[in-house]
């Protein structure tokens, strides 16, 4: 015998929890039943009994009785990455392609191993189909878990009757854009372990190699050459106001974070970041090749043109392409095309303005938008890689400058100190 717990209701609404003592599962289901109820979750028990049909008023349970969104507050529900939502979606996908019924797949992702989403995610919403209410209302109320850009199109997938063909395309959409952050971040891996243990052996030769050499040169009384004086300066300042330094680069990073959390700091940052030598190319592919892919997978599965512009505005970050979108949806509300105030605004590129025209012209701006993702999303990998080839010389070039000068500034005075005893 094992002990499973359980949530259901009863038929007047009422929630129950309780722990029955049954062989497995199957026969829990069907304890509960017996008993009159309508299980919503019925989970092995980790410990501790109930009575059978409690109602759920205990200190554990409290939880239950609250909104789901105001639940996910209140219980830190951090948001999940990328990754963990494309296999979420591609598993929910798997469950109703296999023809499962909604509210069976639901109970069934309560059990599936989901990284990064929990299981009382797919328990509040089962909850909430249960009730009669649409899957993308239920995720309306799970906006750390669930974005705009999600439950808009699961909506649009119910509306069509092609959920599973919506969620399939999220699930490849948020796939895509994991991979293009994965390779964002396997791009910077090299150069801060560079810089980091380039920061170490500094730290580590000015407080404790420099002061020994110190002690030699003072002991022999020589002239030192000005690389060595201010090597020692430095050193000096290091150990006695090693505080100061820190509490100016804490300063420093106050005043950048106020910086960058106003409007005018963060557009200026924005437009540094898109026309900044090298780096300002792979931001500028990773901006386009997201904003291509966003409104093209949104426009793709019927969302309306002007919800996908507002949703694609709220996933982006870039300022200056956020204020682009906000006027080209201001522009096509009255009337104009997509082409015409994408041009105006001086931001997007001609290829993506050529390609949106002529998607119009033929009737299939999705496909357009899809192919310049395709498109900026390649260049996105050749252009990480030079950035990453041009990165490595100068890191190297930086690190023999640094390791140079600290040599140069120990040996000098050696020299002086060998040339005064031969002489």
């Amino acid at each position: 015998m094992a002990e499973f717990s359980y949530r259901a209701k009863r038929r007047t609404g009422e929630l129950v929890e309780g722990v029955l003592d049954v062989p497995d599962r199957a026969a829990a289901l069907a304890q509960i039943t017996r008993l009159g109820l309508f299980p919503i979750a019925v989970d092995a028990a980790k410990g501790g009994a109930t009575a059978q049909g409690k109602p759920a008023g205990q200190k554990s349970s409290l939880m239950s009785f609250l909104p789901p969104a105001l639940r996910a507050q209140l219980s830190k529900k951090r948001k999940p990455k990328l990754q963990e939502l494309a296999t979420y979606t591609q598993q929910l996908a798997n469950l109703l392609q296999s023809g499962m019924p909604l509210t069976v797949a639901l109970n069934s992702m309560t059990h599936l191993e989901s990284k990064g989403i929990s299981a009382d995610i797919s328990r509040d919403l089962k909850q909430e189909v249960t009730e009669g209410k649409g899957l993308s209302d239920a995720m309306a109320k799970q906006p750390r878990i669930f974005s705009d850009l999600y439950v808009n199109m699961v909506r649009a997938g119910e509306q069509s009757g092609s959920l599973v063909e919506v969620l399939r395309r999220m699930a490849h959409h948020f796939q895509q854009f994991a991979e293009v952050q994965a390779k964002f971040t396997s791009a910077l891996i090299y150069p801060a372990m560079v810089m980091c243990v380039g920061a170490g052996i500094v730290a580590f030769f000015m407080f404790f190699m420099m002061p020994k050499f110190m002690d030699i040169f003072n002991g022999f009384g020589v002239q030192l050459p000005l690389p060595t004086r201010m090597l020692m300066g430095f050193s000096r300042f290091l150990i006695h106001f090693w505080w100061l330094l820190g509490l100016l680069i804490i300063v420093a990073v106050i005043l950048f974070k106020r910086f960058q959390a106003s409007e005018e700091g963060a557009r200026k940052l924005d437009e540094w970041k898109m026309s900044a030598p090298v780096v300002g190319k792979v931001v500028k592919l990773n901006l386009f090749g997201q904003f291509s892919r966003t409104l093209g997978t949104l426009l793709q599965n019927g969302v309306p043109v002007l919800t996908a512009l507002k949703i694609t505005e709220q996933v982006l970050s870039n300022r200056l392409l956020k204020e682009a979108i906000a006027k080209t949806r201001e522009a096509v509300t009255d009337g104009k095309t997509l082409a015409q105030p994408m041009a105006k605004s001086k931001v997007f590129p001609q290829l993506m303005i050529d390609l949106v025209r002529i998607g119009e012209e033929t009737g299939d701006v999705p496909g357009a938008l899809n192919n310049l993702a395709d498109t900026y999303e390649g260049e996105l990998q050749i252009g990480l890689r030079v950035m990453t080839q041009l990165i490595e010389p100068l890191l190297i070039m930086m690190m023999a400058v640094i390791v140079g000068f600290l040599l140069v500034s120990i040996l000098l005075p050696l020299f002086r100190l060998i040339s005064s005893i031969h002489s």
